[in-house]
């Protein structure tokens, strides 16, 4: 299975780093969002500096769909997965590989967007290794969720439309958690902010677990 998951992860990312789709379109996407909210809430600052820790996972969020639709996209073209099936690869091996590919791309998006916010906003980063597990946390519990759905909407037509009315639902403990995490993170009440990280983990450990078991036969119907 581990194996298999290295095989996809890989093959997922050296189809971005040859495509450059994430840096071409779902980066300069992402820090728009940031810029809008800056431009948006520019007349109050304090009020900007109070929801900074939500305006950085929506713009996260958006982006991650972004992302599961590329993810898929990608196996939809030239009959990828009926490769996928017909590969002999684990179907947990598949999921997780697809996960982790995801993790890698947010995670780096996520490097930027702390940057956007930084430059944009103003805001001091402390509580890094809180921020850090935060965001390790938040984006594995997105990109598992993520991977569940997006090989759902997949086999549809109106995939781009049904994806975000599946994920988003699922996703909002994790984005919720996530902020109040950050928010602890930038106002220096660290020991608040463990409690949700704690919570983030579960969430991840749940995702990965549920697709892990469920992705063979979900892969099949789609």
């Amino acid at each position: 299975m581990w194996r298999d998951a290295a095989l996809v992860a890989g093959k997922d990312l050296r189809i971005e780093w040859r495509s450059r789709v994430g840096a071409n379109q779902v980066a300069p996407f992402a820090v728009l969002v940031l810029i809008l909210f800056a431009f948006a809430f520019d007349a109050d600052r304090d009020l900007l500096a109070r929801i900074t820790a939500g305006l950085f996972w929506l713009a996260v969020l958006l982006s991650a769909l972004l992302a599961v639709q590329r993810s898929f996209a990608i196996e939809v073209a030239d009959s990828g997965r009926d490769a996928l099936r017909l590969a002999g690869l684990d179907p947990a091996g598949i999921f997780l590989g697809k996960a982790a590919a995801l993790t890698a791309q947010l995670v780096a998006l996520e490097v930027l967007l702390a940057a956007g916010v930084v430059v944009l906003y103003g805001t001091q980063l402390t509580s890094i290794g809180l921020l850090a597990a935060t965001s390790v946390c938040a984006t594995v519990g997105l990109a598992g969720a993520g991977t569940i759905y997006g090989v759902l909407a997949a086999g549809v037509r109106v995939r781009e439309t049904l994806l975000p009315l599946l994920l988003l639902p699922v996703a909002a403990p994790v984005l919720l958690a996530a902020t109040r995490a950050t928010e602890a993170a930038l106002i220096g009440t660290s020991a608040d902010g463990w409690v949700w990280v704690q919570l983030l983990a579960v969430f991840a450990v749940t995702y990965l677990a549920a697709g892990a078991l469920a992705f063979g036969p979900l892969l099949e119907e789609a």
